[in-house]
């Protein structure tokens, strides 16, 4: 990461709240053409959350604790704040020195840019502005949040702007945080109404309207870029009893994650 820090474009999309095992079964049943032909291996990465809910896992991917491979450890980290003791900072981690991603990327001559999505980033109380406060440049209005079945193109058009006005010489952080897959997400259903509420096979259908429009996003990156999509959590539909997150359940820990580069 010392290689692209600096010599890389970065972006970092969460799409907020989508579960592995729909992210994983979609991919694998052709679902999701174009996010299957990015990521490496057409397969999405099994991680675990590093929060059970928005706040708590963006407050830690914000300080280099990405979501964690399932498997045994200690998992070097890409990105890590400066920090005495710490198991996972490895030679190959860019290490800043500041409490949180943004900042250090932008003494490292980074323009940082936060494209908002669900309640967290909206700007609209002290709360939501506390993770977009840490961008040099953020952006949210109600057609970019959970009500809008068009979220994701009308946050798209947003960033088509940014990267219209971005000086040729400026290294960019982008982050978005995509809110289709939040609920509401019954509307991405074909002939769901209100009443039925938000299912498991809704979640897929949002999913299934991000990977329509995720490669208009990669193909208004600059190159090279390095580009991570992920979870942040997960959400349970009625497994065990439960619904929704802010839960320890597998069906809230269990992320998929993505990380290559556009070149």
């Amino acid at each position: 990461m010392n290689e692209v820090v600096g010599s890389h474009d970065l972006l970092l999309v969460t799409l907020d709240t989508l579960r592995y095992d729909v992210a994983a079964a979609l991919v694998e049943a052709g679902r999701t053409p174009d996010l299957a032909a990015v990521l490496p291996g057409g397969r999405w990465e099994r991680r675990h959350a590093p929060g059970s809910f928005t706040y708590a896992s963006h407050a830690a991917m914000f300080a280099g604790f990405l979501p964690t491979p399932a498997g045994p450890g200690p998992h070097p980290r890409p990105f890590a704040a400066a920090f005495p003791g710490s198991e996972t900072t490895a030679p190959g981690t860019w290490v800043f020195d500041a409490a949180d991603l943004p900042t250090g990327l932008a003494a490292a001559g980074y323009h940082t840019v936060c494209v908002g999505g669900v309640g967290f980033f909206n700007g609209l109380t002290p709360l939501g502005s506390a993770l977009p406060g840490l961008f040099a440049e953020s952006h949210w209005e109600p057609g970019f949040g959970v009500a809008d079945p068009a979220s994701l193109e009308h946050q798209i058009t947003r960033v088509a702007e940014v990267m219209a006005r971005l000086p040729a010489d400026r290294r960019l952080f982008l982050f978005l945080n995509v809110s289709a897959l939040h609920q509401p997400n019954w509307y991405h259903l074909d002939g769901a109404i209100r009443e039925h509420g938000d299912s498991i096979e809704s979640h897929a259908a949002a999913l299934e309207y991000v990977d329509r429009h995720i490669g208009r996003l990669l193909g208004l990156m600059r190159r090279p870029c390095l580009v991570i999509i992920c979870s942040d959590h997960g959400t349970a539909y009625g497994e065990d009893g439960h619904t929704g997150h802010r839960i320890g359940h597998e069906a809230v820990w269990t992320v998929p994650y993505g990380e290559f580069v556009l070149s």
